[in-house]
């Protein structure tokens, strides 16, 4: 049985395996315009969700490598991103 996850739930573990890539995290907070301090009081808001799911889809092989290492399906990801953002057009 497949196990799915919430849009939520994916969102936080890109944020979890964002901060075991120090390089990865350093990029999202300058993107992002957040510190440290303020990753988790951030994380309790559904936009800033989506642009942790959206940072991963903006470069596929990120993507790829948060998905083999945490073993998440990429449409699981998509999913999510979908639900946190709406669908884009690329």
């Amino acid at each position: 049985m497949h196990n799915v996850k919430s849009a939520d739930d994916v969102a936080i573990t890109i944020l979890g395996w964002l901060a075991s890539e120090p390089d990865l995290l350093d990029r999202f907070m300058a993107l992002s315009g957040t510190d440290p301090s303020s990753l988790r009081s951030a994380a309790r808001y559904p936009g800033f969700l989506a642009g942790v799911v959206d940072f991963l889809m903006q470069h596929e092989p990120t993507l790829l490598a948060f998905c083999q290492a945490t073993d998440t399906k990429p449409e699981d990801v998509v999913s999510a991103h979908m639900s946190l953002s709406g669908p884009v057009d690329y």
